[in-house]
């Protein structure tokens, strides 16, 4: 065989073999993508709530009967890529006896900020590799524990949760450190895609952003954790946003001590600065907290005294926070006054009958004046079985006081959660 005819022969070989090796490949990495996609898995929770408010004041007093559901699918992994979508659905129950954020044209009553709606929750595409995870999409974003997230949060206890745009990063290739990173573009508030508030810039639900959030935890320390932070929160609008825009730097140092084999002592101390940022104007505030309590046969008792500076005209804020874990149940203070707060209250958790007990006692000032801005007794007790199920019964007395100003108000909840 001439040897152009045996080269020819021999590249239609290799040909062929190749194609051989290389369709297989192909479609087992078609494969894997598609079990990937078709292989993740599904969530699915609803929660149905009766909330009643009674206020000392010429608005009718709420009752609202809400539901909210979602439903989610979470992909498996494809070389590190993974996805995720939530769909989220709050319906009104019964007559609309309430006021719904604004929503609802029922301005008589007083205010449930559980307004009617169906949206994207989340939807983000993920990639995981070298101890570290990227998230670009809608997305929850916390550093803490729920419900105590202080600065970024979801505001889980309303009915329509607070998720971001955003893109975050978190790396855990360090021992005992998780380094976190987030640019926010939007805020998707508890308001819903109808919602909008000139006085929070929100409008038709969302705030527009331009800020980095930095979070470093360590816990390999004998005293306890340590976390530092610094949230750098740019408004983006087309109305002055200067008293919105600010930065806040902060550090904290949680833990416990076991003193014997039944009783532990716990402790946290904290310290925050903001000051203005980017367009923002105000004057610096500071935040101070200290607790110590003790654990005894799985019971908490705690002491708390959060400080939140403020001078009169402006104050320190978390404007992204679950602020309904502080200052009281009855959020009248989930905007801190312009004389700044301070909170000093009592905690106790228990089991009672295989049910937690939460009980808080707070006793308000303002940081300016130190004028009495009233008290609060918040009492829930709620029960979890079979892991998938809750029920639960919370309770919130505000009583003001005339030097501050306020109105007495009550709360009063039901509810009932499933989850898988």
């Amino acid at each position: 065989m001439p040897k152009m005819k045996k080269l020819t022969a021999l590249s239609l070989l290799a040909t062929g073999i190749s194609s051989m090796a290389i369709a297989p490949t192909a479609a087992l990495a078609e494969d894997a993508f598609i079990d990937a996609l078709t292989g993740g898995e599904v969530s699915f929770s609803a929660r149905a709530r009766y909330e009643n408010v009674k206020q000392d004041n010429a608005l009718e007093d709420a009752d609202a009967f809400t539901l909210r559901t979602t439903l989610g699918y979470k992909t498996g992994a494809f070389h590190g890529f993974s996805g995720f979508v939530e769909f989220e659905d709050v319906s009104h129950l019964g007559p609309d006896d309430f006021n719904a954020a604004g929503t609802n044209n029922e301005p008589d009553y007083s205010i449930v900020a559980d307004p009617e709606g169906t949206e994207v929750n989340q939807a983000y595409l993920a990639y995981g590799a070298f101890d570290t995870t990227f998230k670009f999409g809608r997305q929850i974003i916390t550093y803490r524990d729920a419900p105590f997230h202080r600065f970024i949060g979801t505001v889980g206890w309303r009915q329509n949760w607070q998720t971001f745009d955003a893109l975050s990063i978190v790396n855990q290739s360090l021992p005992d450190t998780t380094l976190s990173y987030a640019y926010l573009d939007k805020v998707q508030t508890i308001f819903g895609e109808d919602g909008n508030n000139a006085a929070l810039l929100v409008e038709d639900g969302e705030i527009e952003m331009d800020s980095h959030l930095f979070n470093a935890q360590y816990s390999g320390l004998p005293i306890g954790n340590l976390e530092g932070y610094a949230y750098l929160l740019d408004y983006e609008d087309s109305v002055d946003d200067s008293a919105y825009s600010r930065a806040t730097y902060g550090a904290r140092l949680s833990g416990a001590q076991p003193f014997n084999e039944a009783f532990k002592v716990v402790y946290s101390t904290e310290y925050a600065t903001q000051d203005d940022y980017a367009d923002g104007e105000m004057d610096q505030q500071d935040y101070y907290l200290l607790e110590l309590g003790g654990k005894y046969k799985g019971w908490l008792l705690k002491l708390s005294h959060e400080v939140q500076e403020g001078d009169g005209t402006f104050s320190f804020r978390t404007p992204l926070g679950t602020n309904h874990a502080y200052q009281g149940w009855a959020d009248i203070f989930l905007n801190t006054p312009t004389q700044g707060l301070e909170d000093t209250y009592v905690t106790l958790v228990g089991d009672v009958m295989e049910a937690k007990l939460v009980a808080v006692y707070h006793d308000f000032e303002t940081d300016e004046d130190s004028l009495d801005a009233g008290d609060e007794f918040d009492i829930m007790l709620q029960k979890t079985f079979k892991q998938h199920y809750t029920v639960g019964v919370k309770y919130a007395d505000y009583n003001a006081d005339d030097e501050f100003g306020g109105v007495d108000t009550e709360k009063f909840w039901v509810y009932g959660e499933l989850k898988f």
